[in-house]
């Protein structure tokens, strides 16, 4: 699966989870699948408790994360 058709997966709706990007439109945020896989629980752990996400949606997560990080400049703090 492309990146693109990864983060294609991602919704944004205002009417779930407060407009929060989710996973496919299920209310499962991207923020909380990262703080899940971030800590203790593996992929295969969250998969089996929340038996409608698939592995692309993990994956999905993590693209957008990688997507919402890059940096285009850094400009120096004057001290």
């Amino acid at each position: 699966m492309s990146k693109q058709e990864l983060l294609a997966r991602i919704t944004v709706d205002p009417n779930i989870c407060h407009g929060k990007p989710c996973i496919r439109g299920l209310r499962y945020p991207v923020e909380f699948l990262l703080e899940l896989l971030s800590g203790d629980m593996t992929a295969e752990q969250v998969l089996a408790d929340y038996p409608d996400l698939e592995q692309d949606d993990l994956r999905a997560a993590f693209a957008y994360a990688a997507h919402l990080s890059r940096v285009k400049s850094i400009e120096p703090v004057a001290a």
